[in-house]
């Protein structure tokens, strides 16, 4: 094993806590699309701000025509050995949380507790009223949207449905956001997997840890803003360097 991936390993062996702080890059191992890199889908499709998305019902309707268009890829897709390395720390009790920039479920659908899984960027499987926080399932939403692209409305008090997701300009998740810095300023060491480190609050958080005490290894096919502060850097593939250093 090269000296890199022996050092990682070791790391991970001789910690006692764990968080783990994913981004798209791990995902994309799983077909699904990073939509911030060059050629990704907000270079072809202008992102929707939530502004837009309250004040226009079109808006409304592109977001969900996009979504459903989407809905191929992310309906096939599955965790990948990413995935899975994490979810076998998980298992032996080495990881305390997990806290992700993606909004695709595939650390749960990994084995890990939802509560367990800190989403800060929320979670494109299901929808929610904005008003009354209701949840609604995509395949109701779809059902309403096939007549005529009719929007969907909340049962319960008739608010706006959006994905459970963060949309830019929208608040971060309060309780999401306390959960993370707790889970980081509470670990030995963190790992950053997949995250290009730039999209702020939640970039904050790797370094956090890094400030209470923690070690940081960051894991990302490319150079980070961060990589300075790293106790390890890795720029290689992820489900294949986490499959190794996770085997026992």
């Amino acid at each position: 094993m090269p000296a890199e991936l022996e050092a990682f390993a070791e790391l991970i062996e001789n910690s006692r806590s764990i968080v783990i702080f994913t981004g798209a890059g791990i995902s994309t191992e799983s077909g699904i699309p990073d939509f911030r890199s060059p050629g990704g889908l907000w270079e072809k499709n202008r992102p929707i701000e939530f502004s837009e998305f309250l004040q226009s019902e079109e808006a409304r309707r592109e977001s969900w025509r996009r979504k459903f268009a989407m809905e191929p890829v992310l309906s096939k897709a599955k965790p990948n050995k990413g995935h899975m390395a994490i979810s076998s720390l998980y298992e032996r009790g080495k990881i305390g949380a997990v806290i992700t920039q993606n909004i695709d479920g595939l650390h749960q659908a990994s084995g890990i507790r939802d509560e367990d899984v800190i989403e800060v960027h929320g979670n494109t499987t299901y929808a929610k009223c904005l008003d009354c926080g209701t949840r609604m399932e995509h395949t109701q939403v779809q059902e309403i949207f096939s007549n005529d692209e009719t929007l969907p409305s909340c049962g319960d008090c008739g608010g706006i449905v959006k994905t459970a997701t963060i949309s830019f300009g929208q608040a971060m998740p309060v309780e999401e956001m306390r959960r993370a810095s707790a889970a980081a300023m509470t670990c030995d060491l963190m790992l950053a997997i997949g995250s290009s480190l730039v999209v702020y609050p939640a970039a904050d958080i790797p370094l956090m840890a890094k400030q209470g005490g923690a070690q940081l290894v960051i894991l990302n096919r490319e150079p980070t803003p961060l990589d300075d502060y790293a106790d390890l850097v890795l720029n290689r593939e992820i489900g294949e360097t986490l499959a190794a250093v996770t085997k026992r």
